[in-house]
């Protein structure tokens, strides 16, 4: 019993160096986004801008995602379990990607989804690395590398988009209908 006792403060301040590591991530991805000229909740124009402008303004682990079409580990991401309402945007350009009400749990070990916000809010190519056969699903704006489609996934569509957290935005959706106002008016 007394061990117990011994290890519940260790386990409390471990608990509250999570929470402060988490907001200074979250403090570091907001000025990430206001170095970022293109990025915009709003905004529907294609982006075009070369892998060498990209990397200055992304951090380096969505860059990698994003730019060079890596993966992160499998149950790395904290939006792989979070079950709040809201939308999602590519946190390469802000571009509206999915809604929470089309997420559902795979057990892929990333984020799944069955619909993107609308047809053109991704697109799709043939992946044919590591030999396999897959769909990549890119971002319809900026064609940032998500995830991958597959047909597994559950009604209406039968499909799986199995995409990386990294290169998510989640915003909760009262925050992003203020912002999108926001947007609207300015």
């Amino acid at each position: 019993m007394k061990r117990y006792l011994l290890l519940l403060p260790l386990a409390l301040s471990l608990q509250f160096c999570t929470y402060s590591q988490t907001n200074k991530k979250l403090a570091m991805e907001d000025s990430t986004k206001k170095n970022n000229p293109v990025y915009s909740n709003t905004d529907t124009s294609k982006v075009k801008m070369s892998d060498d402008e990209w990397k200055k303004i992304l951090p380096e682990n969505v860059y990698y995602i994003a730019r060079q079409k890596g993966t992160e580990p499998a149950w790395s991401s904290p939006l792989e379990t979070i079950k709040d309402k809201g939308t999602y945007y590519c946190a390469a350009c802000g571009n509206p990607l999915f809604v929470s009400d089309t997420k559902f749990e795979s057990g892929c070990g990333w984020p799944s989804f069955y619909e993107p916000v609308t047809k053109s809010s991704v697109v799709y190519a043939p992946d044919h690395s590591y030999g396999m056969n897959r769909t990549e699903v890119m971002c319809g704006r900026c064609k940032a590398h998500l995830g991958h489609v597959f047909n597994d996934g559950p009604p209406p569509t039968g499909l799986r988009f199995c995409i990386n957290g990294v290169v998510l935005d989640f915003k909760k959706a009262k925050d992003a209908e203020e912002h999108y106002n926001k947007g609207k008016k300015g």
